[in-house]
């Protein structure tokens, strides 16, 4: 089978998604990968050296760019389906701002087109204008779909019902090349990742309130790109408590969750997390609410606490289970033990290569395939 993996858009997350996902793709026994990148993509060095045959397209730099960029979207789009002609599936690892302008014309060119859909529904408080829109352009013109969780997995079934799905694990984004364990000093709690209303900053502003005068050696970083005062007013001014409000390189990831005891993810509202197997991979425990996804990926006794309710106070009773007597060696083994799924790469993409066989040989009316 021939796949082609397109990818335009440029950092973050879906640029480390695409990157494992490419690399794991290129080593599945009867599978011929080829990729399709934007030029501006971040690290494209790293996709160089997987050794796969690539198409580099010229996209944007900025949404100012994108703007500036639209008249080249023709070519663009002449592009993709030229390539598109060489592979008998073309698999998008995650929407970017073209996707719903040129995923309808796959579809009309008789291609099979199967996006990866990370949320099925917008996160609150995102601007969501296009959001509908854009999601009901690309499950349109899809042969089948890609979740990474049972929520989201539901959530395209109820749109989408008669669309086959594939369910497919999500492994660490940037897999450390040893696990690593905080030196003994402060207890360190770490927030990270893109600084979002519906990551529930404020809930952990409240949480940490109660939380630190019972453990006021305690450290929580803040660290991600966005305005941690516009999600939670006040947080700065709490003992204990560090924002750097930035974006994170890649190769800095391992190094800043390696300075935690725990992860903390205060959401209220979630499809999965990137920053759960990333975690877990470090050996590092992981506090979560219970909403969406993260129900699927924090496990108690597998490296995990989870909150009883998405409130202060429970979160709050979360963080300090961490450190009861005891505890944190046996979460840590629970981590370790956690990290063998979490970085595997080869189990999810057979998973996924499985999956796409099914589709293009019978797809089915609807379900969702597990291989």
């Amino acid at each position: 089978m021939r796949v082609l993996l397109w990818y335009w858009g440029r950092r973050g997350g879906g640029a480390q998604f695409a990157l494992g996902l490419a690399r794991a793709l290129s080593l599945q026994p009867g599978l011929a990968v080829r990729l399709s990148l934007s030029a501006q993509l971040e690290g494209l060095e790293a996709f160089h050296a997987l050794g796969v045959p690539m198409q580099i397209v010229e996209t944007y730099r900025s949404r100012a760019g994108f703007l500036a960029a639209l008249p080249h979207l023709p070519a663009r789009r002449r592009a993709l389906l030229t390539a598109a002609g060489e592979a008998d599936v073309v698999l998008s690892a995650m929407t970017h701002l073209w996707t719903p302008l040129i995923a309808p014309a796959l579809a009309l060119g008789g291609h099979a087109f199967v996006p990866v859909v990370h949320d099925a529904m917008p996160h609150p408080g995102d601007a969501n204008l296009f959001w509908d829109w854009r999601l009901g352009r690309e499950v349109g013109a899809a042969r089948a779909a890609v979740a990474l969780s049972d929520s989201v997995a539901h959530a395209l079934a109820a749109r989408a019902p008669g669309l086959p799905l594939i369910r497919m694990a999500l492994p660490a984004l940037v897999t450390p090349s040893a696990s690593k364990v905080p030196q003994d000093g402060p207890p360190t709690f770490v927030f990270f990742g893109r600084l979002r209303a519906y990551k529930g900053l404020d809930l952990l502003r409240d949480a940490w309130a109660l939380f630190q005068p019972r453990h006021p050696d305690s450290r929580l970083l803040v660290m991600g790109e966005g305005d941690a005062n516009a999600c939670a007013p006040g947080l700065a001014a709490l003992a204990g408590v560090t924002i750097k409000a930035r974006w994170v390189a890649e190769h800095e990831i391992a190094a800043l969750l390696g300075q935690a005891t725990a992860v903390v993810l205060p959401y209220r509202e979630a499809s999965q997390s990137g920053v759960v197997p990333q975690a877990l991979a470090l050996g590092m425990p992981v506090v979560a609410t219970p909403v969406g996804g993260l129900v699927e990926q924090v496990r108690e006794g597998a490296g995990g606490v989870v909150a009883t309710t998405v409130t202060a106070t429970a979160l709050a009773d979360a963080m300090a289970r961490v450190l009861a007597p005891g505890a944190l060696p046996l979460l840590r083994a629970g981590a370790r033990a956690a990290a063998a799924g979490a970085t595997d790469w080869d189990g999810a993409a057979a998973t996924l290569v499985d999956g796409l066989r099914t589709v293009m040989t019978s797809a089915p009316a609807s379900g969702m395939l597990h291989a």
